[in-house]
């Protein structure tokens, strides 16, 4: 009797140990964490990250599954922009769990497309696979009332130090904006090297925010002292012309 119920605990234990490391497995990593390593293959060859992306930002982008029309308008939107991001020192990667053989076709499909009037572009960014789903677990990006075997589209901005530095998710119906991902990332590259804040709807070339200070007779010390690139609206919201 002792025997069966010491086999009934370890068993329950076990599940238990099971729930919870795939919990933490599908767990979507947090603004501020290190971002999860992975090695994979791609259109590209092998991926090891973070290990080729030292000294660089990464955007990482996840999508359900190739040759699907919203998806396709993202890559090819993305492509356009590919220029723009490598000149930020930002490398692209996109990642789903077809298979790379896959990726290599609609790759090659999309190359060929005229897309709103543009000439076809050569996709220069690595199309991840992960059939076996490791990496989407690792990100949290399987979401089960949407579909527990295709990515939704994720995208993580990874700073230098491989720190997760901005997350968002959209749902299967609903294609993401390029133009913001990118302007998030410059936001984050001159809050990160100016030490400033970055207002709403904040576009390259507008002036930028300070810390506030912590009492209105800390705003009264350096109004008196207010150097001539700061302005105020209200004692705890100061702005910089860059």
């Amino acid at each position: 009797m002792k025997k069966i119920i010491i086999t009934i605990v370890i068993f329950f234990a076990l599940v238990n140990i099971t729930k919870s490391q795939d919990s933490t497995a599908s767990r979507i990593p947090l603004i501020g964490e290190q971002a999860p390593k992975f090695t994979a293959e791609s259109t590209q060859g092998k991926i090891i990250f973070p290990n080729e992306n030292k000294s660089k930002w990464t955007i990482l982008f996840s999508h359900p599954a190739d040759f699907t029309a919203v998806c396709s308008t993202e890559i090819l939107e993305l492509a356009a922009l590919q220029e723009d991001f490598e000149k930020l020192d930002t490398r692209l990667m996109v990642l789903s769990t077809d298979a790379v053989s896959s990726h290599i076709e609609w790759v090659k499909s999309l190359e060929a497309i005229r897309y709103k009037g543009r000439e076809p572009i050569k996709i220069k960014f690595p199309l991840i696979s992960d059939k076996s789903l490791e990496i989407s677990r690792k990100y949290g990006m399987l979401h089960s009332a949407a579909n527990p075997t295709k990515d939704i589209r994720g995208v993580f901005i990874i700073d230098p130090d491989n720190k997760i530095q901005a997350i968002s998710f959209y749902p299967m119906n609903v294609g993401r904006n390029m133009d913001e991902i990118k302007r998030t990332l410059i936001a984050l590259q001159m809050a990160e090297k100016n030490n400033v804040l970055i207002p709403a709807n904040w576009n390259t070339g507008q002036d930028v925010m300070i810390q506030s200070p912590k009492t209105s007779a800390d705003a009264d010390k350096l109004i008196k002292n207010m150097p001539p690139e700061l302005y105020y609206i209200t004692w705890y919201m100061w702005f910089k012309k860059l």
